[in-house]
């Protein structure tokens, strides 16, 4: 669940006042639950021996009545602390306190499981979603994590959490990924993280993306008409014309299209990474071009109690590959950002028709806005100041 800007701005006043207040403590988001940080005394089942900086696993929901009890937990922390009578006992559970050095990791890790899979939203759409999550951003790199303690039986939790995103290329999306799972791995098991953890992560951007040699819309066009399955060809077009991600070309309400809508858009559903959205075409053209209002998609299984996302987007991935298209389904939506940008649609528009958020969109395609804004300026400038150069 994102948390809302009005949250995020309680959460910055409430731990302005905390530090006036210097109780010492600060309240922390991490996905949809509130937590608290400081330099506490070391848990129970801690080899440290002095007071170090480590969170207090309160687990309250990231909303405005969370945030009112973990302000009165935080004072009621902080006398704690003072008066030295702070206990872990009190804020961890007995299989929390008894846990760490007694259960396998492999049970931790599907303990930890459940409880990521336990935070989906009602339906078996939310589930699937939240399956996806895990099977994408958790599960690769707590494999990656179990290797490095099989290698290395005796290190501890952090350290070897440490050395498995030491283990991935610097600056990587692998790398990025795997910080944000390892460490809120670490936040369920109760382990403090070096404070500067988040370095490790390093600082994967858009270059990769700006690197890419996406293709001409002439290219997109004579690729779509090599495809030899009418329904696969569908699925080209609509990513094409739509900028869509794999699984959700599968996942749209077409109706208005197929009805003759002039505007041609389509509306991606809910069940989707993204949730519900509409999207126009770009090039409107296309939808006429690739026949979009009367194709159909081909009969693969969509039925998210028996799937995921992911393995619906994986398809689409295999049949381009079968017919011999030279470039990722990926690249389609990449196109299709940069040809809004030459549009000059606005780039919180594009976004939202995209599903994700400005500050993502804006830092994916960097290079193609900064051109665009930078080609605007000079056309004002030269519009607002004629000159006439010196004969």
């Amino acid at each position: 669940m994102a948390v809302s800007a009005s949250l995020d701005r309680a959460i910055a006043a409430l731990n302005t006042r905390f530090k006036a207040a210097r109780l010492g403590l600060q309240v922390e988001c991490r996905g949809d639950r509130l937590s608290l940080r400081g330099t506490l005394p070391p848990r129970p089942d801690s080899t440290k021996t002095r007071p170090h900086q480590q969170r207090i696993p309160l687990k309250l929901p990231a909303t405005a009545a969370g945030l009112k009890q973990i302000e009165r937990e935080a004072k009621v922390i902080a006398a704690q602390l003072i008066e030295r009578r702070f206990s872990w006992a009190d804020y961890l559970s007995q299989a929390e306190a008894l846990q760490p050095e007694g259960v396998p990791l492999v049970e931790r890790v599907a303990q930890f499981e459940a409880d990521v899979l336990a935070q989906a939203g009602p339906g078996a759409a939310a589930l699937a979603s939240r399956k996806t999550t895990w099977e994408k951003a958790y599960a690769p790199y707590l494999k990656k994590l179990l290797v490095q303690v099989e290698q290395q039986p005796r290190q501890a939790l952090d350290a070897a959490i440490v050395a498995t995103l030491e283990a991935l290329p610097p600056h990587s999306r692998s790398r990025q990924v795997a910080c944000t799972a390892l460490k809120a791995f670490a936040d369920f098991q109760g382990v403090a993280l070096p404070e500067d953890i988040d370095k490790l992560g390093g600082q994967y951007g858009s270059s990769k993306a700006q690197r890419r040699l996406l293709p001409s819309d002439e290219v997109i066009v004579e690729w779509c008409d090599r495809i030899p399955n009418p329904a696969w060809r569908y699925v080209y077009g609509v990513m094409a014309t739509y900028g869509l991600r794999n699984h959700e070309v599968f996942f749209c309400d077409y109706q208005a299209l197929h009805r003759g809508d002039l505007e041609g858009r389509i509306t991606v559903l809910e069940t989707t990474k993204t949730g519900l959205h509409d999207v126009w075409p770009f090039y409107p053209e296309w939808v006429d071009r690739f026949g979009l209002r009367q194709g159909q998609l081909p009969p693969i299984n969509t039925d998210l109690t028996t799937t995921t996302l992911q393995r619906v987007g994986q398809q689409v991935a295999i049949q381009f590959k079968r017919y011999g298209v030279p470039f990722s389904p990926y690249d389609l939506r990449h196109a299709w950002a940069v040809r809004t940008i030459h549009f000059g649609l606005p780039d919180t528009v594009a976004a939202r028709m995209m599903g994700h958020s400005v500050a993502i969109h804006n830092r994916t395609y960097h290079r193609w806005i900064t051109h665009r804004d930078q080609r605007q300026a000079v056309q004002t400038a030269l519009q607002n100041h004629p000159w006439q150069a010196p004969t």
